[in-house]
């Protein structure tokens, strides 16, 4: 099978294209001929070992996995067997799992239990591609945040993959909510449903101070004290980007006089979740934004496009 290899750490042009054999299910796996994936934050930080400690779980000196690809869409092939859920051609949408990998190549072996659903009769596989690591990733923070009605929340980074579903699902449980984005991205963060659009480039958010219930920063772009400022007393700051050593040092750091919750950390895969999402998307609840489609013979430039920070929602490839 043709997949995508990254044997080294470093930019982009450390990944190619080579056979490898394609894997063989075991008793209580089923095996996937992926149609589509998508090169998401978690892909670009583990290609660039980004921050350095990625090295003591993936490998020091280069990638213990080299098929990076946290999420895939596709259908199943062959089932081990001891499976019972899912038959040949049941299309299937998920996570691999992070400490997995696998998505970028045609083929994968996951676990019948594994963190991945049926996808809806109607859904495209790039659609399907696009939604597990943004609606994923968010509906597991603003869950943890508890996110509800009449909440007013603030998304910054919201034409992001993760923050352009955070908008859509906090719309969904009832909050109003504001999106923080650029100038071209304005028009597409009010059509997802944001009741109030602010253009970072051009408005001052510190004159929002006090306002939000929860600020969920999404991107890592916007620091930790503005993010204080503009939430309410007792309200909670979602950092979506952190990760838990991160996450560690943010818990201690200097608040002033407000009481604030601080949500992030790590994002349990779930398959019950990946069902909920294929609900929501039937009932039109959520759509995924897609930036482009690129075949994964151009798997380098959809990395470029992840890494550049310039993307809008996802970046699907195709196998």
């Amino acid at each position: 099978m043709k997949a995508a290899l990254a044997t080294a750490y470093g930019s982009p042009d450390v990944i190619r294209i080579a056979e490898v054999p394609t894997p063989s299910p075991k008793n209580n796996e089923v095996l996937i001929r992926i149609h589509a994936s998508a090169v998401n934050a978690a892909d670009w930080r583990l290609r660039r070992a980004n921050p350095w400690f990625v090295r003591l779980i993936f490998g020091l000196f280069k990638p213990r996995r080299a098929i990076l690809g946290v999420v895939f869409a596709g259908e199943v092939v062959q089932t081990g067997d001891a499976v019972t859920q899912y038959t040949t051609g049941d299309r299937l949408f998920g996570w691999t799992s992070v400490m997995k990998l696998g998505g970028h190549a045609e083929y994968i072996a996951l676990p019948e239990k594994g963190a991945f659903a049926r996808m809806p009769e109607r859904m495209s596989f790039t659609d399907a591609a696009a939604i597990p690591f943004g609606f994923g990733t968010a509906m597991a923070f603003l869950r943890k945040a508890k996110v509800g009605p009449g909440q007013q929340v603030l998304v910054y980074g919201a034409s992001g993959a993760v923050g352009s579903a955070a908008l859509q699902l906090a719309k969904h449980l009832g909050a109003d909510v504001t999106g923080v984005c650029s100038t071209r991205n304005v028009n597409l963060v009010r059509s997802l449903g944001a009741v109030g659009v602010l253009d970072y480039t051009k408005d001052d958010l510190l004159a929002h101070r006090d306002r939000y219930d929860v600020v969920f920063e999404t991107v890592g772009k916007l620091p930790f004290k503005d993010c204080l400022s503009l939430v309410k007393p007792g309200g909670t700051v979602i950092l979506g980007s952190e990760l838990p050593a991160q996450m560690l040092a943010r818990q201690f750091a200097p608040k002033g006089n407000k009481k604030v919750k601080v949500v992030g950390g790590t994002v349990g895969e779930s398959g019950a979740d990946i069902s909920q999402l294929a609900a929501l998307w039937e009932r039109n609840a959520i759509r995924p934004v897609i930036d482009r489609v690129l075949p994964l013979e151009r798997i380098q430039e959809a990395h470029t496009l992840a890494e550049s920070g310039r993307k809008v929602g996802n970046v699907v490839v195709t196998m």
